[in-house]
């Protein structure tokens, strides 16, 4: 069973919809003490400001709930905004905290036209058989972690950015894969993969 995190936006529909397709098994958590009752897996999908999702949080007690769940050892899964509230902060909305789950901060894009919105090849920094391909962004702003080692993947955008991170039991997309194709809904399989395993992301 997953936790889907619905804040009260976000692309719930069509992360719902993937779940589905692979016969996952998920519920709507709509509050922290909701989200604190279970043990399950965590699914944060994200659209819209940096600052409004994070006020969204916090109205309803999740960005503290998030936290205490990834420290309790629960796997969680982020999608696009869901990846950018990981960090500290946003240029996009200048001093409201993110989760702070991961030490950086979420830059603006410096060139090209913002948003990006559409395909872009992703690579994967490392080993861990991870694949390349191509996978469906809508974003103005790009991660930048103080670790580059919890960069996953890496896209291109008039420079390079961070697509994804993965540390321990967290991982995150800055794309939608539940809207790149078999691509991306393998990236969902995989992590529900190593739900079932207990393990940190492979």
């Amino acid at each position: 069973m997953i936790d889907v995190v619905d804040y009260g936006g976000g692309n719930v529909g069509s992360v719902a919809r993937c779940l589905s397709r692979l016969g996952a098994d998920f519920r709507m958590a709509g509050s922290g003490a909701e989200l604190a009752a279970s043990a399950n897996p965590v699914l944060l999908p994200g659209v819209g400001s940096f600052g409004a999702v994070m006020r969204a949080l916090e109205s309803r007690g999740l960005a503290g709930a998030i936290p205490r769940a990834v420290a309790s050892g629960r796997h969680f899964l982020g999608i696009c905004v869901g990846l950018q509230v990981l960090f500290e902060g946003s240029e996009e909305s200048p001093g409201v905290p993110g989760l702070g789950l991961l030490e950086g901060s979420v830059t603006r894009f410096r060139k090209g036209k913002v948003p990006q919105i559409g395909w872009n090849r992703v690579v994967p920094v490392g080993g861990g058989g991870w694949q390349e391909g191509f996978a469906y962004f809508v974003n103005s702003y790009a991660a930048e972690p103080a670790d580059g080692s919890a960069t996953l993947y890496e896209a291109d955008y008039h420079g390079p950015f961070c697509a994804a991170v993965s540390r321990g039991r967290v991982l995150a997309f800055q794309f939608h894969p539940e809207k790149s194709g078999p691509f991306g809904q393998g990236l969902i399989r995989r992590w529900l993969g190593a739900v079932q395993a207990h393990n940190t992301v492979p």
